[in-house]
C-alpha cells in the first residue's frame, strides 16, 4: 500500500517566513530551510529576530491569512488524493497552518507546535519528534506503507531518500546540483505523472 508524503511550504503554499519578511520589510526573516539545514539554529535565529522587532504570533497569523496556495496546488492535491493516500509532513506549526489547510481542502497534516507566552510572544517550539520528517516516514513504513516523498529543501532530503521513490519539486538549483540522482519537477502536471509512475 502506497502513501505519498509531501512537504508543504514551497511545494503547495508559498514560504510563510518569506511572506512575513515581505510584509514586514525585514529581509532577515526570509531565511528558510532552503538556506539553513540546521532547523534548531534557524528557529533560534527567527525567535531572536521576532524579539528584536517586538513581533509575535498575531502579526505572523495576520500575514498567513492573506497567503493563498500556489497556483494549481489545490487542484494537484485533489487529483493526487483521489488516486493515492496523501499526507503533508511539514516542519511548520499548527498555529500557522490551520488557515492554509482550509484553503487546500483540509488534507492530513503532520507538523509541530509553538510555545506562546503572554501577549502572543513566541517563546519556543516543540517538535513532534526528533528528525520529524524522516521519523514519520519510517513510522508509516513500519505500519506497512510504501512511501513516496517529495519536497524542496534540505530538511526534506532524509525522507525523500528513505522512501521507495522520492522527488524534488521546485527546489533551488543548489539542492538540485547537490542531488543529481533525484528527479526534479517544476510543474504540477509533471509532478503528478512522476508520482503515478512510482506507484
Amino acid at each position: 500500500m502506497n502513501i505519498v508524503c509531501l512537504d508543504l511550504e514551497g511545494v503547495l503554499v508559498p514560504e510563510i517566513w518569506i511572506a512575513f519578511a515581505n510584509e514586514t520589510g525585514i529581509p532577515e526573516f526570509s531565511r528558510t530551510t532552503r538556506d539553513e539545514p540546521d532547523y534548531d539554529k534557524l528557529m533560534r535565529y527567527r525567535l531572536d529576530l521576532l524579539e528584536k522587532h517586538s513581533l509575535g504570533l498575531e502579526e505572523i497569523q495576520a500575514v498567513i491569512e492573506k497567503i493563498q496556495p500556489l497556483e494549481g496546488a489545490k487542484e494537484f492535491l485533489d487529483k493526487l488524493r483521489d488516486r493515492v493516500q496523501t499526507v503533508i509532513i511539514s516542519d511548520t506549526f499548527s498555529e500557522f497552518a490551520k488557515p492554509l489547510m482550509k484553503k487546500l481542502g483540509l488534507p492530513t497534516l503532520m507538523c509541530n507546535s509553538l510555545e506562546v507566552g503572554e501577549g502572543g510572544k513566541i517563546t519556543g517550539w516543540k517538535m513532534r519528534c526528533e528528525k520529524s520528517k524522516l521519523t514519520t516516514v519510517k513510522a508509516l513504513q513500519s505500519c506497512g506503507f510504501e512511501t513516496i516523498a517529495a519536497g524542496d529543501s534540505f530538511n526534506d532530503l532524509a525522507m525523500i531518500r528513505a522512501s521507495k521513490a522520492g522527488f524534488l519539486f521546485r527546489a533551488p538549483e543548489s539542492i538540485k546540483l547537490d542531488n543529481p540522482d533525484l528527479q526534479a519537477f517544476e510543474t504540477y502536471d509533471e509532478f503528478f505523472d512522476g508520482i503515478v509512475k512510482a506507484l
